[in-house]
């Protein structure tokens, strides 16, 4: 068994990952050690823009292409952090800069982040994990990427006083396990200390840059979703206690809403990116309108509308309070009313009235997990 989720987790990086040829744009090419560093003129999470002269005064230059949704840049956040607190004053300047363009990201490649790719999620992520380096977004024309030939994220360069390209390639050789080899750390001290550096060029292992052809597939997965048959069944007060003892090793998100709450049908897509996101991992979605049961017609409608695919009910509860005691004592009755339940029951996350995306995401991955350590073999 333990070999068998080796090989999956193994599979599964090998997936998102390359340090084989992949699929990008014409005239794709790594740089090579020696090469100049390319010049640019990037956006940052701060609402300043960067060039190469925005690092003129630091002897040396640390390039780390990274992005907010891939597992493998993310468990390497707390690496890049400790980088820059360790050689920001030994003349070492880091910029990191996503490569993505934010649509060309699948919803369901989302299933290990609570944020995207685009520059406004970039400044929420370095807001929450407090950067103190130049965050640039690169997504609107991918061209610093495609110039310095970026293969996966993250991956590094490093270049000396001149600009002059001298590692290339990961940040150590394990994103979830213990470290054997600190290849960049290796790099840097070589560099500082005047010496040869040991490994000019790794493999780096990680999420494949998202080019913008992949748009195209972006959308053809959203209208193959939208394809899939939306049903909405009826719900009695025992079912209710059952489902929320979540005798099952999903995590559950059940919201409660009505055609005629205003709210409610406002967040209905948002719920149906939700449940996009994070299908393919432990988590399931539930939704239970307390409409009429003469207005099931309708509710099923603006459900088709919405394309909303997830496991529909309508309450057959005749007393909204009942319905309430058996779904959490904690409910005040408004509507909408989200709530979160972990394997076993306990409710980690509730909100009352319009869901707050961001926050129903973030405990959604925080009880999941960021990266395929955290993963199941299934």
């Amino acid at each position: 068994m333990r070999c068998a989720a080796s090989l999956l987790s193994l599979l599964l990086i090998l997936a998102c990952s390359s340090s084989i040829a992949i699929s990008a744009p014409p005239g794709f090419k790594t740089l090579a050690i020696g090469d100049s560093a390319p010049a640019f003129s990037l956006p940052g999470t701060d609402d300043k823009t960067y060039s190469l002269d925005s690092f003129k005064d630091a002897p040396y230059l640390l390039v780390i292409f990274t992005c907010n949704h891939c597992p493998t840049a993310q468990a390497y956040e707390d690496r890049i952090l400790q980088l820059h607190a360790d050689y920001k004053d030994r003349g070492v300047a880091l910029a990191a800069i996503s490569p993505n363009d934010d649509q060309a990201v699948r919803l369901d490649e989302l299933g290990y982040s609570d944020l995207g790719d685009s520059l406004a999620d970039m400044k929420l992520r370095a807001a929450e994990r407090g950067f103190q380096f130049p965050y640039l977004y690169d997504g609107e024309t991918q061209a610093t990427s495609l110039a310095y030939g970026v293969v996966a994220t993250p991956q590094c360069f490093l270049f000396d006083p001149e600009r002059k390209l001298r590692y290339v390639g990961r940040i150590d050789d394990s994103d979830v396990k213990t470290v054997t080899s600190h290849d960049l750390r290796k790099a840097l001290d070589a560099l500082l200390a005047g010496k040869p550096i040991p490994v000019e060029k790794t493999r780096t292992f990680g999420c494949s840059t998202k080019w913008s052809d992949k748009r195209t597939e972006a959308q053809a997965s959203i209208e193959k979703w939208n394809q899939e048959p939306v049903e909405l069944s009826d719900i009695g007060v025992d079912e209710v206690q059952a489902l929320v003892k979540n005798d099952t090793p999903q995590l559950l998100m059940i919201n409660v809403w009505a055609t005629w709450c205003g709210p409610c049908v406002t967040e209905m897509p948002e719920l149906v990116d939700i449940h996009r996101m994070y299908r393919r991992r432990d988590f399931r979605m539930v939704t239970i309108t307390i409409d009429d049961p003469a207005q099931k017609a309708a509710a099923l409608k603006v459900l088709q509308t919405q394309h909303a695919s997830m496991k529909n009910h309508l309450s057959a509860v005749p007393k909204l309070d009942d319905l309430a005691d058996a779904l959490d004592a904690e409910w005040n009755g408004a509507l909408p009313y989200t709530v979160l339940i972990a394997p076993g029951g306990k409710v980690i996350f509730r909100q009352e009235g319009q869901l707050d995306p961001l926050a129903v995401r973030r405990a959604i991955v925080d009880q999941l997990g960021r990266t395929y350590a955290n993963r199941k073999a299934e």
